[in-house]
């Protein structure tokens, strides 16, 4: 199988809504609108994401995001009234939650400062 690109994709119950709250996320407009109730965003730091409305399946999603810095994230999502949640630390890194206007779960991962021993 020839693979041409992956989708990830989050459901909701309001285009609109979805589309201002990703819209301010990923810092811009959506790339495309494929179809009535899909758009997309291509190419976000080398991933694809799709919002599609279902209002039965919206809210059930999760998606995790790799932050360079925590801190900085924040502060950033801060500007656009979304709260961080949930802060943990580990050896594998520094991760927070937030919710979408559905309640999709986004998890902001923070690398290791050094290469994580196995």
């Amino acid at each position: 199988m020839q693979i041409q690109g992956i989708y990830a994709t989050l459901a909701t119950a309001s285009m609109d809504r979805a589309e201002k709250f990703y819209t301010q996320l990923f810092d811009r407009e959506p790339d495309d609108r494929p179809m009535e109730g899909l758009i997309q965003w291509r190419d976000v730091a080398g991933a694809n994401i799709q919002i599609f409305y279902d209002r039965e399946k919206a809210g059930s999603g999760r998606l995790t995001i790799v932050v360079p810095k925590m801190d900085e994230a924040r502060r950033a999502l801060d500007g656009v009234g979304a709260e961080l949640t949930g802060e943990t630390e580990g050896r594998y890194g520094r991760i927070a939650q937030l919710a979408d206007p559905d309640g999709n779960r986004i998890t902001l991962a923070e690398p290791p400062s050094k290469p994580f021993d196995r």
